[in-house]
């Protein structure tokens, strides 16, 4: 198995689309899937790098291991369901904790899924790009659509969380951490809303918070190198004093 380079942590309420959004951005479909038990590990190559996603459960009776899936971290993505205000609540209310283990620098993401649910533009999927691709770089266009056209008059649900209250928690959050709002990445480019279902900004999602830790990868790397011993570079040992070795 390859080594992770930088490591991204999911955080969430139970039934908010966790695992299906991982799904969607990996796998290319969407999955109707059971709840995570304990959490998933994900070793996701994007470009030349290795990023670890870990995909947590949202149950109560695994919450205390999320705190050591998110040691370490370099990003968090805190998720709630836009037709749920309760799964929003609890994101600072029991998962905010959490990521006291995650790095100093660790970036914040607030990310309300289903939206397909409540907007009909999020019927309407993103342009795809193959994951793992070079940063910056698009794939052709298929031959033939995969998806089929949205539906002409979607049934709407009524949204109980805005992006707003999305942006109001992201402040929240980095008070909590102590950081300066001036000092850290804006609201408007931290939050966002996706549909697991449909595809809608999943890719435009993660590919962000890919870009956003790119520059704690390099660090890790130049940290990394100034710590390795060159084996090209000839060494000017001294002499050693006359023995049976000598």
């Amino acid at each position: 198995m390859k080594k992770p380079d930088v490591k991204v942590a999911i955080l969430g309420d139970m039934n908010v689309g966790k695992t299906s959004l991982l799904h969607r951005y990996t796998e290319r479909k969407f999955k109707d899937t059971i709840s995570t038990v304990g959490g998933a590990f994900y070793l996701k190559q994007w470009g030349p790098y290795n990023i670890s996603i870990w995909d947590t459960a949202g149950r109560e009776q695994f919450h205390g291991l999320g705190s050591m899936y998110c040691r370490g971290a370099a990003a968090i993505m805190l998720i709630y369901d836009v037709t749920n205000w309760q799964s929003y609540v609890e994101l600072e209310n029991r998962f905010l904790s959490l990521t006291d283990t995650a790095n100093a620098d660790c970036i914040f993401v607030i990310v309300g899924n289903k939206a397909d649910l409540t907007d009909s533009q999020a019927h309407v999927p993103e342009a795809q790009s193959e994951p793992g691709a070079e940063p910056g770089t698009e794939s052709e266009p298929e031959a033939s659509p995969t998806c089929l056209p949205p539906p002409a008059s979607p049934l709407l649900l009524h949204r109980q969380v805005n992006r707003e209250d999305a942006m109001a928690l992201y402040g929240r959050v980095l008070r909590y951490k102590g950081l300066e709002e001036n000092a850290c990445l804006p609201a408007d480019r931290t939050c966002f809303e996706t549909s697991a279902k449909t595809g809608y900004n999943v890719d435009g999602l993660f590919e962000t918070v890919f870009d956003m830790v790119l520059p704690s990868i390099l660090k890790k790397k130049s940290d990394g190198e100034n710590s390795t011993v060159d084996l090209e570079i000839p060494r000017t040992d001294k002499k050693s004093k006359a023995g049976c070795c000598s």
